[in-house]
């Protein structure tokens, strides 16, 4: 089984909500040279491809790419964290409910992933038993932070510990956040910004305590994990002469481990070190469809890393469906 566990969704319905409450959520509709692209208001626009919109667009991609499942989530360009939280939270729900229809569309090669009204740790508590309870959904996608407060934050931690009660897979994943100074030219805020929001994210979970207190966490850094496996041992070593950093009883290298990681290196290379420093039990295939940063050809990357055949198949779909597959709510199993 081969199963992308990072591809996103756009259902034409919240396009269309999005629309009617534009000054809400600042994001309108543009059509340029006959493409049609969501534009926000903070001053980023992509195209919306089909895939994002329609299911069997979805499906063709699958055969395109060889792949024999995926996991849908939606777009980090839908958290609108900034907003009113009980505003966010209707449309949370209403978001998570379309993600799970696209998915009903082909169960047996689709598997759902929700999301959080962040701002709103209760909602996000209550979100997670609708999920799980009612669509039958155990993952879901949160940001790197929430409208610039750490994920770690003490506000947040009644989240996480339900979703690791409930056996909930997280996926974290960086947005759009204001300027990054420096960052401006080259599509830096994208390229080096993206992956610094996860390395500041997971030092804060790992210095914090949250890895330590939340052994059962399932929570995965995208992208590879951003920069935090490839400076660890800085981390190690500001720990040990640090007493800023002197905050946790186990090394942070251990509790870097405890995360999860998708493949998005686009190198093997640095696919074949993340893999050897934390296990091919924690790393699942991924591509980021169907952004342009994505990795369309996870497999050739994931066979030039060099790795046997169980860590292939761990990796390529095993790993996935171990932690993300699910019943509908019916009780029928998925994939």
């Amino acid at each position: 089984m081969i199963v992308d566990a990072h591809n996103h969704v756009i259902p034409p319905s919240i396009v269309t909500l999005l629309e009617k409450d534009a000054e809400i959520f600042g994001v309108r509709v543009e059509k340029t040279d006959g493409v049609m692209r969501l534009a926000h208001r903070e001053g980023f626009a992509y195209p919306l491809f089909p895939e994002f919109l329609d299911p069997s667009e979805k499906l063709k991609q699958l055969e395109e790419h060889g792949f024999d499942a995926v996991v849908v989530s939606p777009s980090p360009t839908l958290f609108f964290y900034h907003i009113n939280g009980d505003c966010n939270a209707e449309f949370v729900r209403r978001l998570n409910e379309e993600v799970a229809a696209f998915v009903l569309a082909a169960p047996d090669r689709m598997i759902g992933m929700g999301t959080l009204p962040m701002q709103s740790p209760q909602a996000s508590v209550d979100e997670l038993d609708y999920l799980v309870e009612t669509l039958g959904i155990r993952a879901v996608m949160i940001g790197t932070h929430v409208d610039g407060i750490q994920l770690a934050a003490p506000e947040f931690r009644p989240v996480l510990r339900h979703a690791a009660k409930l056996g909930v897979f997280v996926l974290t994943h960086p947005y759009y956040f204001g300027a990054k100074p420096g960052l401006e030219p080259y599509y830096l805020t994208n390229l080096i910004g993206n992956p610094l929001d996860t390395a500041v994210m997971a030092a804060h979970l790992i210095f914090s305590g949250v890895m330590e207190e939340l052994p059962e966490l399932k929570i995965c850094l995208s992208h590879g994990g951003g920069f935090a496996p490839y400076q660890i041992g800085r981390l190690v070593h500001g720990r040990n002469v640090r007493h800023e950093a002197q905050t946790t009883h186990i090394s942070p290298k251990a509790l870097l481990k405890r995360f999860y990681f998708d493949t998005i290196t686009h190198d093997p290379e640095a696919l074949r070190y993340l893999v050897s420093l934390v296990g091919s039990e924690h790393v699942l295939l991924g591509t980021d469809l169907p952004f342009d940063m994505a990795d369309t050809t996870p497999m050739r990357i994931l066979a030039a890393a060099g790795l046997d055949k169980n860590d292939i198949d761990l990796i390529a779909g095993k790993n996935a469906l171990k932690l993300i597959g699910h019943t509908n709510r019916k009780g029928h199993a998925h994939v």
